[in-house]
C-alpha cells in the first residue's frame, strides 16, 4: 500500500490527519521531542505517534519519560513486554502499532506460535505458560473489561506486585497510543505491508 491509496483527509507528509509540525513551530519541549524522534529514539520516527504528539509537547515529554521507564527500566523482560504490546494492539485492532511491533517481538524472542495466537485470536493452552498468561490478562482487560480473581492470582504469582502494576501500565500507555493512531488515522509507512488481519 502506498500514499496513492491513502484516504483523502490524510496529509501526504505526515501520514495522518494533520500536517507534520516543523521544528521551528515547536516550543523547547517540542523541539527536544522532535530531535529525539529524528535521532532514532523510536521505531516510527515522526511518521507515527510522535508526529501526532508534537501537537501536545508537554504531554509528549511526560509520556515519553513514562514509556521509556516502562519499556527499558522497569525490569519487564523484553519478551513479556512485546507480548503485552502485541495483545494490546490486537485488542485495539491497531494496524500501525501491530506492524511496527511484530518484528520487534520476533527480535525479542517471542515465538511464532505466540505471535500467531495473538494475531489470529487463537487458543493459548499450548503456549509457554507466561506467554499465555500475558495474553489472557490483556484479553481480560481489553475485551472482557474484568479480570477474574483466578486470573489475577495467577498473574500475581507469576509477576511480583510492582512488575504486575508496571505490566498493566505498559498495556495502558500502548492503548492510549492506539487511540491517537486510530483517531488521526495514522497510515503505514509508504510501501509497508499490513501484518494484522483486520477489515
Amino acid at each position: 500500500m502506498g500514499k496513492q491509496d491513502w484516504p483523502a483527509d490524510i496529509d501526504p507528509q505526515s501520514g495522518f490527519r494533520l500536517p507534520l509540525l516543523k521544528r521551528d513551530e515547536l516550543d523547547e519541549a517540542g523541539q527536544r521531542r522532535y530531535d529525539r524522534a529524528v535521532g532514532g529514539e523510536n521505531i516510527a520516527g515522526l511518521q507515527g505517534p510522535t508526529g501526532i504528539m508534537l501537537y501536545s509537547p508537554k504531554t509528549s515529554e511526560a509520556q515519553s519519560s513514562v514509556t521509556r521507564y516502562l519499556r527499558n527500566e522497569s525490569g519487564i523482560p523484553p519478551r513479556v513486554r512485546e507480548i503485552a504490546l502485541l495483545i494490546t494492539s490486537r485488542c485495539m485492532d491497531q494496524q500501525f502499532e501491530w506492524t511496527a511491533h511484530e518484528p520487534v517481538a520476533v527480535k525479542a524472542g517471542v515465538p511464532r506460535e505466540t505471535i500467531d495466537a495473538i494475531k489470529f485470536d487463537g487458543a493459548t493452552a499450548a503456549l509457554d505458560a507466561t506467554d499465555a498468561l500475558v495474553i489472557e490478562l490483556g484479553r481480560a482487560v481489553w475485551r472482557d473489561h474484568k479480570v477474574s480473581p483466578e486470573l489475577f492470582a495467577r498473574a500475581r504469582a507469576a509477576f511480583e506486585p510492582h512488575m504486575l502494576v508496571d505490566l498493566v501500565l505498559i498495556m495502558g500507555t500502548h492503548a492510549s497510543t492506539a487511540a491517537l493512531l486510530t483517531a488521526f488515522n495514522m497510515q503505514l509507512h509508504d510501501g509497508v505491508e499490513p501484518m494484522l488481519p483486520i477489515a
